[in-house]
């Protein structure tokens, strides 16, 4: 296990690196010029000069990969003489936006985008095998098919529609809950809980749909397996051998998915986070996409990157839990 998971996060850092190399190499191939971005629209060309040297935009692109590298680790001094401002470990840059360091920027907005997508996470999760189970179990009935037709086009239905639809029906006619803006879990559960919630529903309602299909699809071939025969031939109660072999041998690919969903997640959901108005990282992504800022996209897109390598690590360990044939 320990060779394994020495390998596994060698593996996580070569990815990371390559994911901010290509990154990196992006913003300099594209035609927008960052040092014109934080030099502000009425800007000298001997201003902009400057901009350029106190950024290192000046340098050779592997020496500003290497700084940008080293400053992440043990962190760096952005410019020289009384301008220079120390970065602190992990130094992500500054934003050319607001001058803000991008580590500070992400922290900020992570709480945000964490309780959005684990609130949302828990309620697919719940939704989906709840619906999949049942329609598997209930195989070629009228329940089967009627959950699979709602499962079908709650799948077909933008993210967006059905976040507009939510505002407008449930806060703007019936008035049941306040327009979402984000409140700390610690300031109020309850207020935390009530402005995510319509939020949490759009993200729900479209990731619980395939969930739904997957898990039936998943169980129905377990529950084939010789091994539910057996168990059932041994005179186990139906529910234990539903919960305890069946499902949790469906449960592989469900994983699977569950880890790639939520990994991405927590990076932000730039739609959602758009039309409900939270103030995640998934708006400061988009923020930072319009107006070049690459720092903060560099920033979020590590971010992104290292929920997503991490979801899977935890994912692929948790398979030896749920499914014992894995250990061997």
């Amino acid at each position: 296990m320990i060779l394994y998971l020495a390998r596994r996060l060698l593996a996580l850092s070569g990815v990371l690196l390559a994911i901010a190399a290509v990154t990196f190499l992006i913003f300099h191939v594209l035609p927008a010029d960052p040092a014109a971005a934080a030099c502000g629209k009425t800007c000298s060309a001997e201003r902009l000069a400057d901009v350029r040297a106190y950024l290192g935009l000046d340098q050779p692109l592997w020496r500003q990969f290497a700084d940008f590298l080293t400053g992440i680790f043990t962190g760096r001094t952005l410019g020289t003489g009384q301008y220079a401002v120390q970065c602190d470990f992990p130094c992500l840059g500054y934003s050319y936006e607001n001058s803000l360091p991008v580590w500070d920027l992400l922290m900020d907005r992570l709480p945000v985008s964490a309780s959005l997508a684990v609130g949302a996470a828990a309620l697919w999760l719940v939704l989906g095998l709840g619906a999949g189970v049942t329609a598997a179990l209930r195989k070629d009935t009228a329940t089967d098919k009627a959950l699979m037709v709602g499962a079908v086009a709650a799948a077909s239905l933008p993210v967006y529609f059905t976040s507009v639809m939510l505002i407008y029906g449930v806060i703007r006619i019936a008035g049941l809950l306040p327009y979402p803006t984000y409140q700390a879990f610690t300031d109020s559960p309850l207020g935390w809980a009530a402005n995510l919630l319509l939020p949490w529903i759009a993200l729900a309602l479209l990731y619980a749909a395939m969930y739904a299909r997957q898990s039936r699809g998943s169980m129905i071939e377990a529950m084939a397996e010789p091994y539910i025969r057996t168990a059932r031939a041994k005179g186990m109660p139906e529910r234990t051998v539903v919960v305890k072999h069946g499902l949790r041998s469906g449960m592989t690919p469900i994983l699977t998915i569950f880890g790639m969903d939520l990994g991405g997640l927590l990076a932000g959901a730039v739609i959602t986070e758009s039309i409900f108005g939270l103030p995640g990282i998934g708006r400061l992504f988009y923020g930072a996409l319009v107006s070049s800022d690459q720092p903060v996209v560099l920033g979020v897109t590590l971010l992104a990157a290292f929920f997503i390598v991490v979801a899977n690590l935890v994912v692929d360990l948790l398979y030896a839990v749920v499914d014992p044939r894995v250990r061997y």
